[in-house]
C-alpha cells in the first residue's frame, strides 16, 4: 500500500539549553576500526575505538552541511555507517578545559 506523506508536518523545537553560538556536537558510529591517523581527514574529530568493533567520531560541527560533509567522507572510505547522535551538553558538569 502506497502512503500519502503530504499532510504531515515537519515540527521544529527550538532546544533553550543550546547556545545558538555554539557548534552542535555529533557522535557519528561507523562499523569497523578506523585507525587515530584518519582524525585530520575528518576534521580534527575525535576517533573512539570501541570494543564491539565498531568506531565513534565525535566532534562539533558549524551546520548541517558540516554534517553531511563527514557523512560524505565516511561514504567515500567504505566503512557503513551506523549511526549519527546530537550529544547535548550536561550543564551539570563543568566545561572541559580546553586542550
Amino acid at each position: 500500500m502506497l502512503r500519502h506523506f503530504r499532510d504531515r508536518t515537519m515540527s521544529y523545537t527550538r532546544h533553550p539549553q543550546r547556545d545558538p553560538d555554539q557548534p552542535t556536537v555529533y557522535q557519528i558510529r561507523i562499523k569497523g576500526h578506523l585507525s587515530p591517523q584518519w582524525a585530520a581527514w575528518f576534521d580534527g574529530m575525535t576517533i573512539t575505538l570501541e570494543a564491539n568493533g565498531d568506531t565513534l567520531l565525535t566532534g562539533p560541527m558549524i551546520d548541517q552541511s558540516a554534517l553531511y560533509g563527514v557523512i560524505r567522507r565516511v561514504r567515500d572510505i567504505g566503512l557503513p555507517l551506523l549511526s549519527v547522535t546530537r550529544i547535548t551538553p550536561n550543564h551539570d558538569e563543568p566545561p572541559a578545559a580546553a586542550e
